[in-house]
């Protein structure tokens, strides 16, 4: 006859402590494989043609040749008036500009507003510098390449410190200057997202995560447009994600931090001798108003004009009375004395 073994079930208790590593492990290995993915499934370049939908002003864009980099820009006028450069700022693109491009065309001027190398539909090369010398460079290059010898600059936040290196290093391009919130230091360098950026590997994986964020872009829009008391526009907002999703763009973001140096701007604002406005918001909290005071003592032929209930980009807050400051601004090359007003 045959032998029956009957096996005990024999139970192991596992310790709490255990099972809460396990927990964590699974839980970690779920979180490394979604941002994996997310890393792994961004588009490299954002698609001209299959961006139309987003681009605001379209009949008004080209595209050209500096440096053997691509370059996209905007430029509404007429060829005879007076040339005006607009320069947006990081984790942006010349989508900023589009409430005042034609306005202040329509003011008289020829207005240029270019994706900066890196941004927006420009080419995002892997061996770019993406320092602020480095875009300024580029900004003068692309005047040559139109035939622009001397312009009214307009930068807005960190594109503030590149036009003022422009009217620091190439001081006969520049006939007026306009710094919008401008970055003039390293202090935003300071910054959680930037801080993170600088930082090998985790900087790489973490700030794409921040910069293709629908939900970060929004909660920051939302901000915005609470204050000004409007709904927030969609469509804007998908415009902007749709940019800031490639991997492409996310490389040169992070090159852009890692390679910030605005100190110069402050220590050398003496040496700018261009008339020059200063454009603030009241509540601008990415670049406060104190380093716009700072700035007005330090530029000897300077004015400063601070928006009331506007925040970090009047521009976009404030169009109608940007449009009417920068118009009346720059239509002259008069002495300025230094003074404030708060509109």
């Amino acid at each position: 006859m045959g032998r029956f073994f009957h096996l005990r079930k024999v139970r192991v208790k596992i310790p709490a402590v255990m099972k809460k590593r396990y927990l964590l492990a699974g839980l970690s290995g779920v979180v490394a494989g979604a941002v994996a993915a997310k890393l792994l499934t961004r588009p490299r370049e954002v698609s001209w043609p299959k961006s139309i939908k987003f681009i605001y002003h379209p009949e008004h864009s080209w595209f050209t040749n500096v440096g053997g980099v691509r370059i996209h820009y905007q430029e509404a006028g007429g060829e005879d008036a007076p040339p005006m450069i607009l320069i947006h700022g990081f984790i942006s693109s010349n989508l900023i500009w589009n409430e005042v491009f034609l306005p202040l065309a329509k003011a008289g001027f020829r207005v240029i507003a270019p994706d900066l190398p890196g941004y927006g539909y420009s080419d995002k090369p892997p061996d770019g510098r993406y320092t602020i010398d480095a875009q300024a460079y580029a900004v003068v290059s692309l005047m040559d390449r139109l035939g622009i010898d001397r312009a009214a600059i307009v930068g807005a936040s960190y594109g503030g410190a590149v036009a003022a290196t422009i009217a620091l290093d190439y001081p006969d391009r520049v006939a007026n200057l306009v710094l919008v919130g401008a970055v003039t230091n390293d202090q935003p360098k300071k910054k959680l997202l930037l801080r993170l950026a600088t930082l090998p590997v985790l900087g790489d994986i973490a700030t794409p995560l921040f910069l293709g964020s629908r939900w970060i872009l929004r909660k920051r829009t939302e901000e915005v447009y609470r204050r000004l008391g409007y709904p927030v526009d969609e469509r804007k907002l998908e415009a902007r994600h749709h940019l800031l999703a490639t991997s492409n763009t996310h490389r040169a973001m992070i090159r852009t931090i890692r390679r910030w140096s605005a100190d110069r701007i402050s220590r050398e604002a003496g040496l700018i001798s261009q008339p020059t406005m200063l454009v603030w918001g009241e509540e601008d909290t990415h670049i406060p108003v104190s380093d716009a005071f700072r700035l007005r003592d330090a530029v000897p032929n300077s004015r400063l004009i601070v928006f009331r209930h506007c925040g970090h980009l009047p521009p976009t807050e404030c169009p109608a009375k940007f449009v009417e400051v920068v118009a009346d601004f720059c239509r002259t090359e008069e002495t300025l004395i230094q003074e404030s007003k708060v509109i």
